[in-house]
């Protein structure tokens, strides 16, 4: 599938509807994402708005041949003192029409690099433990940290264990 990822500039409503679209896909699928429940795509885009005015996240999306956007992926910049060396990966999505065919590692490829050329050399993240992303994140190498018990609620309400990883990258 011929897919281009793009580092997202400007919002518009095309823009926060099909990452809405995205959310609301992968909490269907059980996605712990932060969300319980059934998600209502107005919720989504509220949430979507939200989160794309906050100047300290970067967002990438990845969209098909059609254009459709498939995939999402965020860094949250450490804004601290001690911190401008290090980001948290955040909300990586992919719709269940494009899992398995490269967007995950094509998401995660292009933050990587921008986390690296902004001197962000330590990355961060949480993710449902035992999940495809967490095999996801360690194939691309990413390594486990520790894990959560009880961290968050799944979809479907039931407290689950998360587990931290971390990659640092080489300049």
């Amino acid at each position: 599938m011929p897919m281009r990822v793009e580092l997202v500039k400007d919002v518009d409503d095309d823009l926060v509807g099909g990452l809405a679209e995205v959310l609301v896909d992968c909490v269907a699928s059980g996605a712990s994402v932060g969300f319980v429940g059934v998600l209502a795509p107005d919720r989504a885009r509220a949430w979507w708005r939200t989160a794309l005015a906050d100047p300290n996240v970067l967002t990438w999306v990845s969209r098909d041949e059609t254009s459709r956007i498939v995939g999402t992926v965020r860094l949250a910049l450490a804004t601290q003192d001690n911190g401008q060396h290090r980001g948290e990966v955040v909300k990586l999505l992919v719709h269940r029409d494009a899992r398995g065919k490269g967007c995950a590692g094509a998401l995660l490829a292009a933050l990587e690099d921008t986390a690296r050329s902004l001197g962000r050399r330590v990355l961060v993240l949480d993710t449902h433990t035992d999940s495809v992303a967490e095999g996801i994140y360690a194939r691309r190498g990413w390594r486990r940290v520790g894990t959560v018990d009880d961290f968050a609620l799944t979809v479907d309400g039931v407290l689950a264990p998360t587990t931290i990883m971390v990659k640092h990258l080489v300049a």
